[in-house]
C-alpha cells in the first residue's frame, strides 16, 4: 500500500473516470490543502502519513463548522454539500472515538500523569491528546479534561 497522499490521488482518477462531481471536487480540494501544507515553510517538502492525515483532518472539522453555519443560516442547500464533502474526507479518517471512550483515555491519562487540578490543564491536554492521536476533536477532549480535572 501506498502513501495516503497516493490513495488521495489513486481515488481522485477513479472519480475522474466514473464522473463523480462529488468526490472529484472533494479530493481536489483536499490535494491542494495537502500541496499548500507541502510548500509551507522554508522549503517544499513531501509530507508523512500523519501530516497529510492532520491536514484532512482540518478540512473536514472545515467542512461541519461550514455545514453547521449554513444550516443555521437556513441555507440548506449548501449545507448538504459541505456535509457531503465532509462525509467523503471521513472515509480517509481513523475511525472517531465515542463519548465514553473519550471518557476513558481522559481517566486513565489523568491517572498515569497525576493530574488532579484546573492548573494542570495544559500537561494534562498534551497527555490526552497522545493517546487520542487524532481520533477525536480536540474541543471534545478539552471539553472531557476540564470535565474531569476538579
Amino acid at each position: 500500500m501506498g502513501t495516503l497522499k497516493d490513495r488521495l490521488n489513486d481515488d481522485l482518477h477513479a472519480a475522474m473516470k466514473s464522473r463523480d462531481d462529488l468526490i472529484m471536487s472533494t479530493l481536489r480540494m483536499a490535494l491542494a490543502a495537502v500541496r499548500t501544507a507541502e510548500v509551507a515553510g522554508k522549503e517544499a517538502r513531501e509530507l508523512t502519513d500523519a501530516e497529510v492525515l492532520a491536514v484532512l483532518t482540518k478540512e473536514a472539522k472545515k467542512r461541519r463548522e461550514a455545514a453547521t453555519a449554513f444550516a443555521d443560516a437556513g441555507r440548506t442547500d449548501q449545507a448538504a454539500k459541505e456535509t457531503a464533502e465532509g462525509e467523503v474526507l471521513d472515509r480517509y479518517l481513523p475511525k472517531q472515538l465515542t463519548d465514553a471512550e473519550i471518557a476513558d483515555l481522559v481517566t486513565r491519562a489523568l491517572a498515569e500523569g497525576g493530574f488532579t487540578g484546573k492548573a494542570q490543564m495544559g500537561q494534562a491536554m498534551k497527555a490526552v491528546q497522545a493517546a487520542v492521536a487524532g481520533r477525536a476533536e480536540g474541543g471534545r477532549v478539552a471539553a472531557e479534561v476540564r470535565r474531569q480535572l476538579v
